[in-house]
């Protein structure tokens, strides 16, 4: 059983970094964030290894979560005996993806779609490990991001192509599928996108601090550091935009027997 839920863009996809009075929203862009596979069969993915911009940010973005159930037949019985809940499956985020180079009439389009095919391979790194698998992606669009997972499919159409052949435009459609079992900072009951807030960098910032302000707990913030793929927690350079994750995505588990539970003072 599956329920397919559709997010519709239309109104743009700032609206987490809306302020107050009649300024102008900033256009964010969304992008597939890579992550480098965990080492091991592990499940808390490395650091990033790279991204792949949306030229054109998505109109919908299409979500499935669905249950396992099994019926048991029973010979000769007038009825179907009653289903038994076998647990719950991947969560599936399903998102189209337009590329075009009609006014330069270039490469940029092939190699853009090369670039989904790849994350569908192994890593070099993991072959040579033994243990091949594609890298890890995640996706993001200004204060929204999704569940750590892995791209299953990638659908291309060329819809367009110079008089020597060359395409120059692309529809794709990308299916990622949630990695099995429950990732640290991730909420395991939904799979589905969660509304971080977006911080800008300022003079005196730091780590702890803004877990302070956001969780009420400046422990979090190794949190924080995850989300943004952030090495050294002391050196944070002024500009710098950060993700912070909701508090539903905090490790409850860890911050129960650490803390108590009281992850939820800042919001």
């Amino acid at each position: 059983m599956s329920s397919p839920v559709a997010f519709s863009a239309a109104g743009g996809g700032a609206a987490a970094g809306r302020g107050g009075g009649g300024a102008r929203p900033k256009l964010e862009h969304a992008y597939l964030e890579l992550r480098t596979p965990p080492p091991g069969g592990g499940l808390t993915p490395g650091g990033p290894c790279g991204r792949i911009d949306f030229q054109f940010n998505p109109k919908e973005l299409s979500l499935t979560k669905a249950a396992a159930w099994k019926r048991t037949p029973a010979k000769g019985a007038k009825s179907a005996g009653p289903p038994e809940y076998q647990g719950p499956q991947p969560s599936k985020l399903t998102v189209e993806m337009f590329f075009d180079a009609s006014d330069t009439h270039d490469t940029s389009v092939v190699t853009s779609v090369e670039r989904l095919f790849t994350c569908c391979v192994p890593t070099s790194e993991t072959r040579q490990q033994q243990r091949a698998s594609p890298p890890w992606v995640v996706f993001h669009w200004g204060g929204l991001t999704g569940f750590p997972g892995y791209v299953s499919q990638v659908q291309a159409k060329y819809t367009l192509f110079t008089t020597s052949g060359v395409p120059i435009r692309a529809v794709c459609q990308v299916t990622m599928e949630e990695i099995t079992g429950e990732t640290p900072g991730q909420n395991p009951t939904s799979g589905t996108l969660h509304a971080r807030r977006v911080h800008r960098v300022r003079t005196g910032d730091t780590l702890p601090l803004l877990a302070w302000r956001e969780y009420g707990d400046p422990a979090a913030w190794r949190v924080i550091a995850e989300a943004n793929g952030i090495d050294d927690p002391m050196r944070l350079p002024g500009g710098l935009e950060l993700l912070l994750p909701a508090p539903d995505e905090l490790d409850r588990d860890e911050g129960a027997a650490a803390h108590g539970g009281g992850h939820g003072g800042g919001r």
